[in-house]
């Protein structure tokens, strides 16, 4: 299937996703493994600024035993399904995230339960790591919608995801509680029809073209017209 916009009058469910490589320019997404991917994790999310990357989670800073035990978990789980994301130039998980409240019948599923850590977070791996998650939804597995949520608090996720080419939608308030506290979660999200052209300009944006010898980006991604 190659991103083809679904016909509601012909709909049909479409697979669950699996647990498959996706191979990008710079980064390898694996699904969650201990024994390969552990230490790597754990030492990208007790890095510095550990606060802020756990701060809207629904899981919170770990020690190592605690970890494992996250870790041993979420590898099984199948919703969420976790990936690491691996950068190809050092071999080294740097973050994960994960495919989540995956509706087949549906076609709507999220990302979520992202931790990219300081090596990733705002660089290349990270737009690549959500670009090649949005190709497999789109044009892997025939998906019609592909969402991101968050704390309405959260104002990085927020900017993130408008950036990705999420479009928001609304706000639904005391929708959950977390760590004790009033969440208010934000819903954006892609459909079918938004694709092709998102699909044009995160490849013009991942073109090496597109940046200087030190990898500095000449556009922006939400400035890059592909046609």
């Amino acid at each position: 299937m190659t991103g083809m916009i679904a016909d509601p009058a012909r709909w049909s469910s479409r697979p669950k996703p699996a647990r498959v490589v996706m191979d990008g320019r710079h980064v390898r997404l694996e699904p969650l493994d201990p024994g390969r991917h552990g230490e790597a994790l754990f030492a990208a999310s007790m890095a510095p600024g550990v606060q802020d990357r756990f701060r809207y989670l629904f899981d919170d800073r770990m020690d190592r035993t605690g970890f494992e035990g996250w870790l041993e978990r979420s590898a099984g789980s199948s919703d969420p399904l976790f990936w690491a994301v691996v950068d190809k130039r050092t071999g080294r998980a740097e973050g994960r995230q994960a495919l989540m409240r995956i509706d087949a019948g549906h076609g709507v599923i999220e990302i979520g339960s992202i931790l990219w850590g300081p090596a990733m977070a705002g660089t290349r791996l990270a737009t690549e790591a959500q670009f090649l998650f949005a190709g497999h939804v789109f044009d892997d597995l025939g998906y019609r919608r592909f969402e991101w949520k968050c704390d309405d608090r959260n104002l990085a996720s927020k900017r993130a995801a408008l950036r990705f080419g999420f479009r928001f939608e609304g706000m639904f308030r005391q929708h959950m509680v977390v760590k004790g506290q009033n969440r208010d979660t934000a819903w954006f999200s892609i459909i079918d029809h938004d694709w092709p052209a998102l699909k044009a300009r995160y490849l013009a944006w991942l073109d090496p073209a597109n940046f200087d010898g030190e990898g500095r980006q000449r556009q922006r991604l939400q400035d890059i017209d592909p046609a």
